[in-house]
Parts: structure tokens; C-alpha cells; sequence
């Protein structure tokens, strides 16, 4: 069985940075892609970024990107995504994904996501 759990959450102040990880067990030997999501209070969510199985491809959304870095290390079924320059309207619920059949053509579209995590809280705020 596929697990996902995200960890690295916490609060910060405008400007701060945090590094959420994401481990995803269970799989087979395939490894899957993985894409980071949020939701705010009273609004849809949002992709943020997606990596592709081999880490050769990257994606952001607009309002991320400069800011926000993806990486993984298959060796530790991990993706991190550090966050820096933090804004107060980064402030959400951070989800990550696992998808063994889309990539970032699909996250990018918003059809994304077949195991999720429990999710993990990011608050800016001065």
C-alpha cells in the first residue's frame, strides 16, 4: 500500500523560509512523479510545483517560481520543496501527491494525484 506523509511545516515570518519533505512508501519500482499542492482557507486548491520521476523536469506556478525550489533523492523516496522568501499569501494547507501515471503535463492542467498525504500547515505571518 502506498503511503505519502508530509512533514516541515510550521510558521514563519514574511521574508523566513521552510522546507517541507514528502516520503512516499510502498510503491513499486517505478518511481512516481510527485507534485505539491495548497489550500487556503476559502479557496481552491492550488498546484505549486511537480517533479518528474527522474528529476529531469521541474514545474512551477507562476507565483512560486524564483522563490520555491524542488528537488528529490529517489535513494530516500523523498522530495523536499524549499520555500524561501515567504509571503503571507503562502500561508495554506501543503499537500503532496504521488501520480504513477501523470506527469507535469497533467499537474500543470490540474489533473494530477492518485496517493495523498495528510497535508501540513504553513503560516506566514508578522
Amino acid at each position: 500500500q502506498v503511503q505519502v506523509v508530509e512533514s516541515g511545516g510550521g510558521s514563519v515570518q514574511p521574508g523566513g523560509s521552510l522546507g517541507l519533505s514528502c516520503v512516499v512508501s510502498g510503491f513499486s519500482s517505478r518511481e512516481p512523479a510527485i507534485g505539491w499542492f495548497r489550500q487556503a482557507p476559502g479557496k481552491e486548491r492550488e498546484g505549486v510545483s511537480c517533479i518528474s520521476s527522474s528529476a529531469g523536469a521541474t514545474y512551477y506556478t507562476d507565483s512560486v517560481k524564483g522563490r520555491f525550489t524542488i528537488s528529490r533523492d529517489n535513494a530516500k523516496n523523498t522530495v523536499y520543496l524549499q520555500m524561501n522568501s515567504l509571503k503571507p499569501e503562502d500561508t495554506a494547507v501543503y499537500y503532496c501527491a504521488a501520480d504513477y501515471i501523470r506527469g507535469i503535463s497533467s499537474f500543470a492542467r490540474n489533473i494530477f494525484g492518485v496517493y495523498w498525504g495528510q497535508g501540513t500547515q504553513v503560516t506566514v505571518s508578522s
